[in-house]
């Protein structure tokens, strides 16, 4: 057995117990202990946990309805709000999986994922319904649901969510569920082809993550409801019931989305099964997030570090009741030294950075709330979350402290594989570990630090995109003749893309020009931001284009104007 340095200063239990159980079970404790707390605040209006259950169980009912049983496919592209809570927890109800469609995809984006998954049902809202109904003709989906928001007209026949809450329906019964087995969500993500692919995760991934996430934040709930004679599992039933008149009911703003494996684990489940009262942001408004900080007081707040840099540069951040932050969870993107120091002077918080990806339901490490903090590292891995630093070349010798190589992890948060890939499967899972393609060192402490990521991939404002999705985009244009994108330094996103590119003999273009065609072709996140004209592109002797070559060179750049 390799070494665990980081047992010798574990700020919390390393073994747990991993109850055998559904989310939406998970979902119904909570409803059961505390029916009359506000579960949900959407546009100033609440919703109780008792209210939240019967709209999840009516939602469950209106699905069997239309034919959806276990093991179907219920496709969702919705931003952060209710109707996402009541649809997301009826598939766990029944037993149905979860398709996770970012409400930015464009239609052949869509048009994708509802082929590749085989979603039976979609869940949209009004605003981007169009990118759906453009491709309808071209996929199996029975039956498409509208959940209202602007109001906004859409075409074809379809179902209306709030119609459907209303049917009087026979009470369908909870799925039989084996937790290991069963899948829960296919969370896509980047695939090495260009495409998307689905990573398949089981209730008893996603629960355990949740599990992991409550006792990695014990100490700061002992912390925060000054409890010290607490004995066993804070977050047993037993124990919540003894603390219950002493636990301050916490709020959270639900600003990432939970169609993101972070959002959807860290606020929602996690949140919702604590439980917690969420305050839902269904698009990131800065001034919108300040304002509802300054009127529910969070105790709490996962986000990215751009929302970070934007909070604390805000003009009115002084007059935001910041202070109420108690400690801020950073992930999706590597949290700069600088950002979270400026953060903490402004709001007294304290950022704790951690890391994860969705093959991982998607929280593997953080930062510890009492202990030793380290800027820069992701800190020790969460529990039973087993982790290794080997070697690149063959993946099976292990480094030593401080010495770089792939980060690998295993834990019961670990996906059961990609859906329809087995051989990416085959060469991500091996013998129970999940390599990650991260390039990593840990230090004597057990502290851990991203050196670099997964090849090529680049992380935005918080969402992963594979550059070679864009080359082929790019390629597309009729009067490009090579084409390259690349992730460069941003003081704001962390990167941005930036497109090099190569035009045929005889063609001009602008700048704009391309990116009106990218626009066609690519959610907002995934369009470059700079484009650059050039009349080669560095080759390798085989005439590979190297992309590495165009990064360093913009580091370079940013190097020499420091």
């Amino acid at each position: 057995m390799h070494e665990r340095p980081w047992l010798k200063n574990y700020p919390v239990r390393w073994n747990l117990n991993y109850p055998e159980i559904s989310l939406y079970e998970f979902l119904q404790e909570a409803t059961t202990e505390y029916p009359e707390r506000v579960a949900l605040i959407f546009m100033g209006s609440e919703v109780t946990y008792k209210e939240m259950q019967q709209n999840i169980d009516r939602t469950a009912n209106a699905l069997a309805g239309l034919g959806v049983s276990k093991g179907d496919r219920v496709a969702l592209m919705l931003p952060n709000c209710p109707q996402y809570v009541y649809s997301y927890y009826a598939c766990m109800k029944l037993g149905a999986i979860v398709v996770q469609l970012n409400p930015l995809y464009t239609s052949n984006e869509v048009e994708f994922v509802l082929n590749d998954s085989g979603a039976k049902v979609i869940v949209a809202v009004d605003t981007v319904f169009g990118s759906f109904h453009a491709v309808r003709h071209k996929v199996a989906v029975e039956h498409a649901i509208v959940a209202r928001m602007l109001w906004t007209e859409v075409e074809g026949e379809n179902l209306f969510f709030d119609d459907l809450l209303q049917q009087t329906l026979p009470q369908v019964e909870h799925a039989k569920i084996n937790p290991r087995e069963d899948l829960a969500v296919f969370q896509y993500t980047g695939g090495t082809t260009g495409f998307p692919k689905a990573v398949m995760l089981s209730h008893f991934n996603l629960t355990s993550n949740v599990i992991q996430i409550r006792e990695w934040i014990t100490p700061y709930f002992k912390h925060r409801n000054d409890i010290n004679d607490l004995e066993g599992d804070w977050w047993s039933l037993e124990n919540r019931r003894k603390y219950r008149n002493k636990v301050t009911p916490t709020h959270s703003i639900s600003l990432l989305p939970y169609f993101h494996s972070y959002g959807m684990t860290s606020l929602m489940n996690g949140g919702l099964t604590m439980p917690s009262t969420q305050v839902l942001l269904p698009r990131l408004d800065i001034d919108a997030l300040l304002a509802l900080i300054k009127q529910y007081k969070p105790s709490t707040l996962p986000a990215i570090p751009t929302i970070y840099v934007a909070m604390a540069n805000h003009p009115e951040a002084e007059n935001s009741n910041l202070d109420c932050i108690d400690i801020c969870n950073s992930g999706a993107a590597p949290m700069p030294v600088e950002v979270m120091e400026h953060f903490e002077k402004r709001t007294g918080a304290k950022v704790l950075e951690g890391y994860g990806l969705s093959e991982a339901s998607p929280v593997t490490h953080s930062n510890p709330f009492v202990g030793k903090r380290k800027p820069g590292s992701v800190g020790f891995p969460y529990p039973d979350t087993d982790c290794r630093i080997v070697d690149i070349e063959t993946g099976a010798r292990d480094m030593a402290p401080g010495e770089e190589g792939e980060l690998i992890i295993k834990g019961p948060q670990v996906m059961q594989g990609y859906w329809n890939r087995p051989e990416e499967t085959a060469q991500t899972l091996r013998d129970g570990w999940l390599y990650t393609g991260d390039i990593a060192k840990m230090d004597e402490e057990g502290y851990f630090y991203i050196v670099d990521r997964k090849k090529d991939m680049v992380i935005t404002g918080g969402y992963n995109v594979y550059p070679r999705e864009v080359d082929e985009v790019l390629f597309e244009h009729p009067k490009v003749l090579e084409a390259v994108a690349a992730g460069i330094p941003d003081n704001y996103y962390g990167e941005v893309l930036k497109a090099y590119i190569v035009l045929k003999n005889g063609e001009t273009a602008t700048a704009e020009e391309i990116l009106d065609h990218c626009r066609t072709k690519l959610a907002r996140y995934k369009v470059p931001r700079q484009i650059e004209f050039r009349k080669e592109l560095p080759k390798s002797a085989i005439g590979k284009i190297l992309r590495r070559v165009l990064v360093d060179e913009e580091r370079q750049k940013g190097s020499a104007g420091a």
